[in-house]
Order: structure tokens, then C-alpha cells, then sequence
């Protein structure tokens, strides 16, 4: 990709990495890019869940399985993928929905998914845990 490709998150920042293990995204480059010959819309960064993968194979989309074939290496709870934006719309309102990861998610979602769905299930955590105010066990400080 040329850096004027460079897809934006639906922050409205640079797209992030979603996942490398597993090699993830529609053209397998690790982040949620999208474009024509994409037609499902591979758009939402999630981290999967056990009820969101359940939801998903009682659906006709198994992505436990792995196909070689498609360079799928099946997923596991925790696992980060690049899910179809309607997918991850449909299991938030069956109650089993994945986890989101907004920075790595792309802009094209929003097609699709409010911003305050994705929102209501973000995980992104910062690279500096310190910033999230973390205060010393009882008895010490």
C-alpha cells in the first residue's frame, strides 16, 4: 500500500495492526484494510469470544475450522480477526458480540455499525498501563 492508500480507523486516526498471530485481514496483511474486491466488508478489528465463535458456526460461518485452503488458521477465544462489519452487528444484537479494537478498526465499518455499537464494546487498552491511573496494593506506598 502507498501511504496516500492509508486507511483511517473509525477515530479518524491511522489504521493499527489488528493481528499478525493470527495473520489476519482480507488481503492476510494483519490490519482490517478494505476495498472493492471485498465485498463482505472485512472491516472490525474483534477479539472473539467463545459465545461470538459459537454464534458464528450456528450461522454457517465457521471460524473455528481451519482452511488452509483460505490461509485460515481457525481461531480461539481471545484470537484478534477482521470480521465482516454486518457479522459483528448481527452477534452484538444476538448478545454474543466480540470485542472491538477501535484504532485497528476501519472506517468502512461505519458503513454498517454505529460508532457508539462499536463504542459500547471497545477493548483497546493502552501500551503504557500507567496511564490508566494504577495505584499500589494495600499496605504499600
Amino acid at each position: 500500500m502507498e501511504p496516500s492508500d492509508e486507511a483511517r480507523n473509525v477515530l479518524g486516526g491511522p489504521l493499527e495492526p489488528c493481528s499478525t498471530d493470527p495473520m489476519t485481514g482480507f488481503t492476510r496483511d494483519g490490519s482490517c484494510r478494505s476495498g472493492p474486491a471485498d465485498a463482505g466488508s472485512h472491516t472490525v478489528c474483534a477479539v472473539v469470544s467463545a459465545e461470538f465463535l459459537e454464534l458464528q458456526r450456528r450461522l454457517g460461518n465457521d471460524l473455528v475450522t481451519p482452511r488452509p485452503e483460505w490461509d485460515f488458521p481457525g481461531l480461539r477465544p481471545g484470537d484478534r480477526w477482521c470480521v465482516v462489519a454486518a457479522r459483528w452487528l448481527q452477534a452484538l444484537q444476538a448478545g454474543a458480540p466480540a470485542g472491538v479494537v477501535l484504532a485497528a478498526t476501519n472506517a468502512r465499518a461505519l458503513e454498517v455499525v454505529p460508532l457508539e455499537a462499536l463504542r459500547s464494546q471497545a477493548v483497546d487498552v493502552p501500551d503504557d498501563l500507567s496511564s490508566l491511573g494504577e495505584h499500589p496494593p494495600d499496605g504499600e506506598g
